[in-house]
């Protein structure tokens, strides 16, 4: 899978915002008491979903699964501007009760719908990289050759595919891949 300079950036910034609410001073697992307090947050936090996502896009964690995973492996090899709105995700995915709740307070927000795109694509790409660890072996060792590019596995270029076809279809112009212009 093939991510934009955007989401590997973000991704990583993620991963890290999740890393430390995981475990206290102590070694003791607290995420789920921290995450219950950054949700409660999230109406504070509305200010940095520009200048910091990652810190209140964890709020989210858990909230979302994916029905259309094709899609997602599109969108995230793309950059910011070229994201589709919020409405058009939907039939993509399907929030938990409480995430909707969060949903609802984050779209009255400036950039409200694209920061729950963006939160979408990492809760993703985290859900993804988390559930099998063979791919991320294979992620170490091809970053350990320099390239960091995932474009080897036949089932990612699948998705892109169908995931490009879908936002075709949602009236998105199609990337050409072939050129490396994404």
């Amino acid at each position: 899978m093939r991510l934009s300079p955007f989401f590997e950036d973000l991704k990583s910034a993620y991963d890290a915002e999740l890393d430390d609410l995981m475990t206290d001073s102590a070694g003791h697992d607290v995420l789920a008491k921290r995450l219950r307090l950054k949700r409660k947050q999230v109406p504070d936090l509305l200010v940095m979903i520009e200048s910091n996502p990652e810190m209140v896009a964890v709020a989210f964690h858990g909230g979302i699964r994916f029905s259309r995973p094709e899609v997602m492996s599109d969108l995230v090899a793309q950059d910011p501007e070229d994201l589709p709105g919020w409405a058009i995700l939907l039939d993509s995915l399907h929030l938990e009760p409480w995430a909707a709740e969060l949903t609802e307070m984050v779209l009255k927000a400036p950039n409200g719908e694209q920061f729950l795109v963006v939160t979408a694509c990492l809760e993703y790409l985290h859900g993804r990289s988390s559930a099998s660890p063979e791919a991320g072996e294979r992620r170490q060792s091809d970053d350990l050759d320099g390239d960091g590019d995932d474009n080897d596995f036949d089932t990612d270029v699948d998705l892109e595919e169908a995931g490009a076809d879908w936002l075709a279809e949602q009236g998105f112009d199609r990337k050409d891949r072939s050129s490396g212009d994404n």
